[in-house]
């Protein structure tokens, strides 16, 4: 058997794709469900709401559904077998540090917004009618708008961002891909050491750190800073895309499990 225990994986990009078909491999699937039956427990981790991982689920058809769903880059949610499950006090904490946040931030969210509005093209994007986050046309559109957070945000240490390409959504500091991991393995008693994480952009970067999982790896279509990144921490990056890179890496790392 082999030492990991927990595979921790971005979905879009990462275990499928919209540029090509099919979204997914067969033999991702096989050899998950082959991790699956040896006691490796499955999770989710992605930008999406959990409504919106059941709506990803069910358009690309992807055939296995995840142990656990870490969503919105900070919550904790676990499948009961009937329907998505807050998993401990995680979420309820979240909730009352940003509502805090959003509290304390509210100027420098007028300012965000004002440049946003005046100065780009971009949408603003709204959760539960609060201002959450920015959707740009362009990457390099997304890069001004960056630098410009960047350079207002520097007298509120809390506050900070998760980027995917033109994607951009507010948030604590404290909370990202890699604490809402970290909470996972507290709550399964499932160390770093035993535990695999891949993904492709910006908002993958705090889980793909060493101090969250041993086994790291990003598949060829992610963006040079994953790339660079999993490449300095001794993890392998793969020569396919999305969900066939998923299953080079873990055959990288479980060579005999899957021969």
């Amino acid at each position: 058997m082999s030492q990991i225990r927990l595979l921790s994986m971005d979905f879009d990009g990462t275990l499928v794709r919209d540029w090509a078909p099919p979204p997914y491999p067969k033999t991702l699937v096989r050899t998950l469900n082959q991790l699956r039956c040896n006691g490796v427990l499955i999770a989710v981790n992605t930008g999406r709401t959990i409504h919106l991982v059941e709506e990803g689920l069910e358009y690309t058809g992807f055939p296995i559904r995840p142990d656990f769903a870490l969503t919105t880059e900070r919550e904790v949610f676990r499948w009961n077998g009937s329907f998505w499950e807050d998993f401990g006090e995680w979420n309820s904490q979240c909730q009352q540090e940003h509502e805090t946040l959003y509290s304390k931030a509210e100027g420098l969210l007028l300012e965000i917004e004002e440049f946003v509005g005046s100065k780009t093209a971009a949408r603003l994007y709204y959760e539960e009618n609060r201002f959450s986050g920015v959707v740009s046309r362009t990457n390099s559109e997304m890069d001004d708008i960056c630098q410009f957070i960047e350079t207002q945000r520097l007298g509120f240490p809390e506050f900070a961002y998760q980027r995917n390409a033109v994607y951009l959504r507010f948030c604590h500091v404290a909370y990202h891909k890699g604490t809402a991991l970290a909470e996972l393995q507290r709550l399964t008693d499932i160390s770093s050491e035993q535990t695999f994480a891949v993904g492709d952009n910006f908002n993958d970067l705090p889980m793909l750190n060493l101090t969250f999982a041993r086994f790291l790896a990003c598949p060829s279509n992610a963006i040079e800073d994953v790339k660079a990144t999993v490449r300095n921490q001794g993890g392998f990056v793969a020569t396919q895309d999305s969900g066939l890179g998923v299953h080079e890496a873990l055959r990288h790392y479980l060579p005999d499990l899957l021969a």
